[in-house]
């Protein structure tokens, strides 16, 4: 048994509704539930002798280990870490049989970091932002009331009195936020470029940046909550869209928890083994954490088409705009019979329809990024951000504009289907590194009637042997004339140089593919 990591969940997460502490434990099957059983009385009797005996415990079993976790007030999270690590080391001890810890010296030690941590001028605020109605954030280093162009922030050590703020100049803005194992980047960035044709300035935080109008304020990974922030809190923004990936929500929860809208594009295997999260159930798990930003009651987007996300959204009691690739999905035409908001493809038109009144918005054909309709997956990010676009009241006239003009370059949506046109070649360049996108990427390609295929294939070494397996099988089952393996030296993640080449060219053997095709 041994701790595997300790964090805070500032935002609502995986297991809480609000924020908290969370360790993972790797611990043998035999001695899980022995260890679960330690673990809450453990910290149950730390937390009652730090006065927070109303804190909510909460434990997700996994394969070899758990996360157990937490409530905590959230100008006390890292004394409330601190207290998470005491209780299972105790737990360990009483679970192994060794002497436990000093329990009263340790909570002695827990009430001064607590009291050394806390601050009441921020918890003043939060509840303030609560009675004027109006979002709060906050992080180590700022907290805010009010959102984009209705934003006012300060350091956390130079918070106001409530009463000082002036609560008429702020307000918040529509927030939209997108997860699914794949098709997240591109649906936000085509969202935004709908809100820049309705004369909006759009704030997105995703994968490759953070960007504000047509500015780029930074490259890189910003799809967690940190993105979020910053985009939240520009007072530039009129409408904030927010790439939700995995990692950011298991590490630290949502960035932000009150949405007008959430979608969730698909769910299908990847990055398994990671945060504990080892089977597709538990990914399914982790995506709908986004469900609990629209509690309140707005629209939760979901895709009929993916298995995953169809029966997970038939168990919630929510407000869901499905959308499809087919008019006649059962659940669509059940949701029309009873008035709700879909969102389809019918004889090549993708349409909206609301309380009955149907619009047409744009042939799929016509659509640049679906490339005359063969990219089908493109056609479901499309209507995944055009049911978002209509939850926020953009005008007909700029959503249209919005994907009329929104092309998959480089330069707008790097790595995402980018096409060149090479020597009579046409070549694509997509980030599709599981088996599900891989099979979108092939559909596509024979919905082209390409006379040859070539496929350059490498993969971060992040991803377990079985992965390699799968997405090898995938590739294959097309039977593509070439195969170029390459190695990936700014990906290694713990790889040895050319150890993944090494694996991919053993699955290929494995799957007998000719060696003249390699």
């Amino acid at each position: 048994m041994k701790m595997l990591d300790s964090r805070r969940w500032p935002g609502v997460n995986l297991l809480l509704d609000r924020p908290g502490a969370v360790v993972d434990v790797a611990v043998e099957p035999e001695k899980a539930d022995a260890l679960v059983a330690a673990w809450r009385r453990h910290a149950g009797a730390l937390l009652q002798a730090v006065s927070w005996g109303d804190e909510q415990l909460a434990v997700r079993q996994f394969e070899g280990g758990a996360t157990l976790a937490f409530t905590a007030p959230i100008d006390a999270l890292y004394a409330a870490t601190v207290l998470n690590e005491c209780a299972l080391d105790a737990a360990i001890c009483e679970v192994e049989g060794k002497p436990l810890p000093n329990e009263i010296e340790a909570a002695a030690d827990l009430r001064g970091a607590i009291s050394d941590e806390a601050n009441p001028k921020l918890l003043a605020l939060r509840d303030a932002a609560k009675a004027h109605g109006v979002a709060f954030l906050s992080d180590d280093d700022c907290a805010s009331v009010g959102l984009g162009t209705g934003v006012n922030q300060w350091r956390v050590d130079a918070l106001p009195d409530p009463a000082d703020v002036g609560w008429d100049a702020v307000h918040d803005i529509p927030v939209l936020m997108v997860t699914g194992t794949n098709g997240k980047s591109t649906t936000v960035r085509l969202l935004a470029n709908m809100i820049d044709r309705a004369n909006l300035l759009p704030g997105v935080s995703s994968t490759d940046w953070i960007r504000v109008g047509d500015e780029v304020l930074d490259k890189g990974d910003w799809s967690g909550p940190g993105g979020a922030r910053e985009i939240l809190r520009d007072c530039r923004v009129d409408v904030a869209v927010l790439e939700t990936a995995r990692g950011g929500m298991l590490r630290r929860g949502l960035g932000f928890d009150r949405a007008n809208a959430a979608a969730i594009l698909n769910v299908a295997e990847d990055h398994l083994g990671e945060w504990g999260v080892a089977d597709l159930d538990a990914l399914v798990d982790t995506k709908f954490i986004l469900a609990k930003a629209v509690r309140h009651g707005a629209p939760l987007v979901l895709n009929a088409d993916n298995p995953p996300v169809l029966a997970r959204g038939l168990s919630l009691d929510a407000n869901i705009f499905w959308f499809s690739l087919d008019k006649d999905h059962e659940e669509l035409v059940r949701a029309r019979a009873e008035g709700r908001r879909v969102a389809y493809v019918d004889d090549g038109m993708v349409c909206v329809e609301i309380d009955g009144f149907r619009e047409e918005i744009i042939g799929e054909a016509d659509i640049p990024i679906t490339y005359g309709g063969t990219a089908r997956f493109n056609t479901q990010n499309v209507l995944a951000a055009v049911a978002l676009a209509y939850c926020i009241d953009l005008p007909l006239e700029a959503v249209w504009e919005g994907i009329d003009t929104f092309d998959s370059t480089a330069e707008a949506n790097p790595g995402r289907m980018n096409r060149f046109d090479i020597e009579g070649a046409t070549v694509f360049a997509d980030f599709a590194h599981n088996p599900h996108g891989l099979h979108a990427l092939f559909e596509m390609a024979k919905a082209m009637n390409a006379k040859r295929t070539c496929v350059l294939l490498g993969q971060a070494g992040d991803r377990t042997d079985a992965d390699i397996r799968k997405m090898v099988e995938t590739i294959w089952a097309y039977t593509p004339d070439r195969i170029v393996v390459k190695d990936m030296p700014e990906h290694m993640r713990g790889r040895e140089p050319g150890e993944m080449v090494a694996l991919i060219d053993s699955e290929l053997a494995r799957v007998e593919v000719p060696a003249e095709n390699i």
